[in-house]
């Protein structure tokens, strides 16, 4: 089988497809054979070396961290799910290994396909709305009639991070690029923000809950927009960000909280049951696994509305 590999930190060269036995399951696992997988920015700033505290540093390693697929094969104590079953699911998020023809997983690493999306939709749903979710429902505890801003509300998190916050009844401005406008307001956005034509940090309304997606906006940038008692969230889990946080934390009523993807199978169920109702997941673009490369090199580089997902023949 193929499955994208890397022996060096570096850009999207270090990336190759090698070929692998296909991987035995223990009594508790499954056989996946993965028909598509979505590109994330952590992604890069694993193979990139940014994350190396948290990855390691030994070789060979693998990319990719949620996908779509279904079960080829069950291990004896496996009773939830069987061969033929259409499933979406994540890998661990500084780990990967989700870019192969075929996975072995836990149960506890699955949820089943929303019936109503295709193969490619599901694959950009795990990572990106988990995140939304853990940001929208723990991090920031966002309800009804709270000011919300979401700095960079047209990527992967932004789409489902604009809407959740609508469900919670929050009041959401989406700030973006004047390509994203329509598509923010699609979303639900109560207001929008084009950066090109407006920076934030001139605007003169007070939030509850600020969320930066862009990785742009500090938290000392965003302290002049924020309410005294206002949570920021930030997508960038840094050794240096998470100390500087919980200092502030201790002594500072406005709080910098930090993300790091914590999946749970309550969470990919949730999403689930999300999707088959009317949550919207936008695609930017898809990729043949041939063009891994390419994919993550204009993934890192450009302007995405939602997700770009990598399909597997």
């Amino acid at each position: 089988m193929r499955k994208v590999m890397y022996n060096q930190f570096g850009d999207e060269s270090v990336l190759n497809i090698i070929e692998q036995a296909v991987p035995t399951i223990e009594k508790d696992q499954l056989l996946i054979r993965v028909k598509a997988v979505s590109i994330n920015p952590l992604d890069w700033k694993v193979y990139g070396g940014e994350m190396k505290l948290m990855s390691g540093s030994k070789f060979p390693k693998s990319v990719g961290i949620d996908f779509s697929g279904i079960v080829e094969q069950t291990g004896s104590a496996v009773t939830r799910f069987t061969a033929g079953d259409a499933v979406i699911g994540l890998l661990d998020v500084f780990k990967g290994g989700a870019l192969a023809d075929y996975i072995s997983v836990k149960v506890t690493d699955i949820a089943p396909k929303p019936v109503k999306i295709s193969f490619e939709q599901a694959a950009a749903l795990p990572v990106t709305g988990l995140s939304a979710l853990q940001i929208i429902d723990q991090l920031a505890a966002v309800g009804a009639n709270q000011d919300v801003l979401i700095n960079g509300a047209t990527g992967g998190i932004g789409v489902f991070a604009v809407q959740i916050a609508k469900k919670r009844g929050a009041r959401v401005t989406a700030v973006v690029s004047t390509k994203g406008i329509a598509e923010a307001k699609k979303w639900g956005a109560d207001m929008v923000v084009d950066y090109t034509k407006q920076p934030i940090q001139l605007l003169t309304q007070k939030f509850d809950v600020i969320i930066d997606l862009s990785t742009k906006l500090s938290f000392t940038k965003a302290k002049s927009l924020m309410k005294p008692k206002a949570v920021f969230v930030s997508t960038l889990p840094s050794p240096l960000a998470l100390i500087s946080s919980f200092i502030n934390n201790l002594f500072s009523g406005q709080k910098h909280k930090i993300l790091i993807v914590k999946p749970t199978a309550q969470g990919l169920n949730t999403l689930t049951k999300l999707a088959e109702a009317d949550l919207q997941i936008v695609l930017d673009k898809t990729y043949p696994l041939t063009n891994v490369r390419d994919a993550y090199g204009e993934a890192r580089r450009g302007k995405l509305i939602g997700k770009s997902v990598i399909v597997l023949d």
